[in-house]
């Protein structure tokens, strides 16, 4: 017999120190569930190039990590730790990128031309965005950040129903409001100096981590810098990889990390969807002796009405179906959700039926 070859050790929660690409390189493939990369943003600024109008010079990224000698050098780059990423990514993974409007229609391009499907671009608008000094541009007070999956397949995660539920049961937009990391959240160094130029907000990724992955996957960071990702990831209950080439931020993103203390299980249980929620018919509600045959059905605004029947099937005139079926029919509309159209009468006032099947629902819960 021929020698297995061996697979490659999945590092999970470690920080390597080392160049993206090699480290990518190293990982064995298909192996992770969410890629969140902050890559550099290829600025363009030299050192002390952005001054404030008393002509003191702004704090600005002038780092090398961040000095491309051209567009095609910065082009040929994010090709290449896309593609690496590619090849660690799950079937049903998916990718967040993070940049601004110096390199993310590059960064856009490149993802499309390697075969990534782009599902959206969001928009970080900053709350407290830095001024434009100079007052020749409008103030850069955005970032955009695409969320692309591997292939155009899907599968992929998505936690729609948890998402609209912490933003008060409306769906989540593709504009996220957030402040820029500050206060004790940002890391200093010994000088009292901000560690990191671009340190993203916790808050910012663990959106994407929450939206996109479960309790137990596996998020890779290629540019971690000091450690937003993992921090998020470990407080969420999911596993990380992060590449980090700077030792400073290798050294600050372990310690980091290390005092973070992971949510209980309970807290992270993931909000059912619909689909995956017991399945009660219409039926159930008169068997349950929570709705009555030969009681009357109508709209929120009392325009229709319909005649319950005890099998569980709702009449309007001479039509008989579905409680869908029937809600449609008397809007003249070609489908209906009759669950939130249709309403009973309790204690003098209309409650949708979806509530009740919403009891039956708790209780199949309690008695599991």
């Amino acid at each position: 017999m021929g020698l297995v070859p061996s697979v490659p050790r999945l590092p999970l929660d470690e920080v390597i120190h080392g160049d993206c690409i090699a480290a990518l390189d190293a990982l064995p493939p298909s192996s992770v569930d969410l890629v969140f990369a902050d890559p550099p943003y290829n600025l363009q600024l030299g050192p002390a190039s952005l001054l404030r109008p008393d002509q003191s010079a702004v704090d600005a990224v002038d780092d090398d990590w961040d000095q491309f000698a051209s567009f095609e050098a910065y082009d040929a780059f994010t090709r290449q730790w896309l593609q690496a990423c590619r090849r660690v990514m799950k079937p049903n993974a998916t990718l967040w990128v993070i940049g601004s409007y110096h390199n993310i229609f590059r960064v856009g391009s490149a993802l499309q031309d390697l075969g990534f499907w782009i599902l959206n671009d969001i928009v970080w608008r900053k709350a407290n965005p830095m001024p434009n000094f100079r007052g020749k541009r409008f103030t850069n007070a955005h970032e955009t950040l695409i969320w692309a999956s591997r292939s155009a397949q899907k599968g992929y995660t998505f936690h729609y129903e948890a998402l609209k539920g912490g933003n008060d049961d409306l769906q989540m937009r593709s504009d996220w409001f957030l402040p820029l990391c500050t206060g004790e959240e940002r890391l200093k160094g010994a000088d009292g100096r901000k560690l990191h130029p671009t340190q993203k907000p916790e808050a910012l990724v663990a959106r994407t981590i929450l939206s996109a992955s479960n309790p137990g996957d596996v998020v890779l960071d290629p540019f971690f810098g000091t450690g937003t990702t993992g921090a998020a990831a470990k407080r969420l209950g999911r596993r990380f990889i992060g590449i980090e080439r700077e030792p400073a931020y290798v050294q600050a993103a372990r310690e980091r990390i290390a005092a973070v203390e992971p949510l209980s299980t309970a807290a992270l249980l993931t909000a059912p969807t619909k689909r995956a929620e017991p399945r009660v018919p219409f039926l159930s509600l008169l068997e349950a002796g929570l709705i009555r045959a030969g009681s009357q059905l109508t709209d929120e605004r009392r325009r229709f009405k319909a005649l319950v029947r005890p099998d569980g099937t709702i009449s309007a005139g001479p039509a008989c179906g579905s409680i869908h079926k029937i809600g449609a029919l008397v809007q003249g509309l070609p489908a209906c959700n009759g669950w939130t159209f249709w309403h009973a009468e309790r204690g003098g006032r209309l409650v949708p039926i979806d509530a009740f099947r919403a009891e039956i629902r708790a209780g199949l819960g309690s008695a599991a």
